[in-house]
């Protein structure tokens, strides 16, 4: 059976993949961030998964804005870069898991998540920054297949952190029900506290955003609790994407072994870290 053997915490701000676009991660800016990356990118290439599930938002690049499904998965063969205004990325296509996907559509339906399916998508800087952040030197393909897994957090009003926490325990069930000898990750996106608009744009929360890189390690229950006005004020607008990496905890064990976690202000205007999770620690202790 297929297993999911490790969860990657990571925001997507699109100046990081501009940064490694253009070759500026040793710029006095960006090396303290992409130096604090290292240790996990390091431990990730030594754990290749086969397909990594990407939970991710889209920024109104691959789906309209008068569209926005509160979840939704692709299923395709293969998903495009999207252009977002000023020319694709350049790093590969994505390619997709189709098998996984349908799976993860009928177990997830059978749980009473009703998903929008995408059979055809283009993927932007919500999906492709945290790939490269995985593997920064790709060269013509990515290193596994990709299940892109949408949420809107853009829209109000998003879905509450508890129905999040619980769709990622379903798709754990899921996982733990594919019948295949694959290796799975999966990447929760987004955050940490940010707001890049309104009276607050610029607002960045330290203490909050501590508070929630330990709990979501050992209490995740408690971050499922708070409400999305709880996020918006603790966190900013934009911070609530961190409803997105409940997602990636609910697919995970009770227990995770924390990897490697690393925490950077300012990213563009944004609080930025990354958190890595084995999920093979041994339960019950």
């Amino acid at each position: 059976m297929a297993e999911l053997i490790w969860g990657l915490a990571t925001s997507h701000v699109p100046s990081i993949g501009s940064a490694m676009d253009r070759g500026k991660t040793q710029d006095p800016y960006w090396k303290p961030l992409f130096d604090g990356y290292q240790p996990a990118r390091d431990w990730m290439a030594r754990h290749r998964p086969d397909i990594v599930l990407v939970v991710y938002n889209d920024h109104a690049n691959g789906v309209d804005l008068d569209i926005i499904p509160t979840f939704a998965i692709g299923t395709a063969e293969r998903y495009q870069v999207a252009d977002e205004g000023f020319g694709r990325r350049p790093v590969p296509d994505v390619v997709g898991a189709p098998d996984l996907s349908l799976h993860l559509v009928q177990s997830l339906m059978d749980e009473g998540f009703d998903l929008t399916v995408f059979q055809q998508l283009d993927v932007d800087h919500g999906l492709t920054v945290p790939l490269s952040i995985f593997c920064p030197d790709p060269g013509d393909a990515w290193p596994c297949a990709v299940v892109p897994l949408l949420v809107n957090v853009i829209q109000y009003p998003q879905p509450t952190a508890a129905r999040c926490y619980a769709l990622g325990q379903a798709i754990g069930r899921a996982i733990a029900g594919f019948d295949s000898d694959v290796k799975i990750a999966i990447f929760g996106t987004g955050g940490m506290s940010h707001q890049l608009a309104g009276a607050r744009a610029g607002f960045i929360n330290p203490t909050f955003d501590h508070m929630f890189l330990d709990a979501i390690e050992n209490d995740p229950q408690s971050l499922a609790a708070l409400t999305r006005e709880d996020y918006i004020t603790q966190a900013g607008s934009e911070g609530i994407e961190l409803i997105m990496w409940l997602v990636m905890r609910g697919a995970m064990q009770p227990t995770i072994q924390l990897v490697h976690s690393t925490y950077h202000v300012p990213a563009s205007n944004t609080a930025a870290a990354l958190a890595l999770y084995d999920n093979r620690a041994p339960q019950g202790i």
